[in-house]
C-alpha cells in the first residue's frame, strides 16, 4: 500500500488481512502531512471534537456526500482533513421478504484495490488521542441501486491528488458513483452477518 498510494508508513498499522472489518476497528488510511502522504492506522468512526468520550454520540462512520460540507461534524474535515480509506472490497445486505438478511461481497471490476474518499478527524488529548475516519457515501448508480440505495465514494489513482488537496481546488466534484459496471458483487454465507466472523471464507461465492 505505501508504494501503491507513494506514502510514508506509520510504525504502527493495523494487522492485515482483515476480512471483517468493522465499525470502531482501526484501519489503513492515507492522508496528507506537510508535503508528504503518509499511511497511518485511524478508527473507523469519526468522533467530531466536542465529544467528551468516544461514544458520546451517534457512531459516524459514514459522511454522506451531499451535506458532507455542511454539517458541523464533517464541514472543517471536508476543506482540510480529506482522505482515502482502502479496501479490496465491501459488504453490502440485502433482505427476504422473510427479513433475512443477505451479504453480498463488492469488488472492482478488475480485482485493482479501492481507495474510498474519507474525512479524518484527530480527538482526544494525551493518552485518550486518537485519529478516526468516517468513509464519504453517494447515490448509487444503476447497477448498485438492486443492493443498497448508496455506495462508497471510490476514486481512481489520477483522482487522488485532488482529493488529498495537493492539486488544488475542486474535490467536491470527485463525490459520484463510479460508473455502471466498474463493480461486481457475488453472494457470501451469512457468517460476516457476526462481527466476531474472520477468515478468507468470508468472501467466498455461494449460490445465490
Amino acid at each position: 500500500m505505501a508504494q501503491l498510494f507513494k506514502a510514508m508508513p506509520s510504525n504502527e498499522l493495523p494487522n492485515v488481512p482483515n476480512y471483517n472489518v468493522c465499525p470502531t476497528n482501526p484501519v489503513h488510511v492515507i492522508h496528507r502531512s506537510d508535503s508528504d502522504r503518509r499511511l497511518v492506522q485511524m478508527r473507523w468512526g469519526f468522533i467530531p471534537k466536542w465529544y467528551k468520550k468516544p461514544s458520546g454520540g451517534p457512531l459516524l462512520i459514514n459522511a454522506r456526500s451531499e451535506t458532507l460540507a455542511q454539517l458541523p461534524a464533517f464541514a472543517e474535515a471536508c476543506r482540510t482533513r480529506r482522505c482515502l480509506i482502502p479496501a479490496t472490497g465491501f459488504f453490502e445486505w440485502t433482505k427476504t421478504q422473510e427479513g433475512q438478511r443477505l451479504p453480498w461481497y463488492i469488488t472492482h471490476r478488475d480485482a485493482a484495490p479501492l481507495a474510498f474518499a474519507g474525512v479524518w478527524q484527530s480527538w482526544g488529548q494525551g493518552e485518550q488521542q486518537q485519529r478516526t475516519c468516517a468513509i464519504v457515501t453517494t447515490k448509487a448508480n444503476a447497477q448498485m441501486q438492486g443492493l443498497h440505495h448508496r455506495v462508497p465514494v471510490i476514486l481512481g489513482p489520477q483522482d487522488w491528488p485532488l482529493w488529498l488537496g495537493e492539486a488544488g481546488k475542486g474535490a467536491a466534484r470527485l463525490m459520484q458513483p463510479l460508473a455502471d459496471g466498474a463493480l461486481c458483487f457475488h453472494r457470501v454465507g451469512p457468517a460476516v452477518n457476526s462481527n466476531r466472523a474472520s477468515g478468507p471464507e468470508l468472501i467466498e461465492t455461494i449460490s445465490a
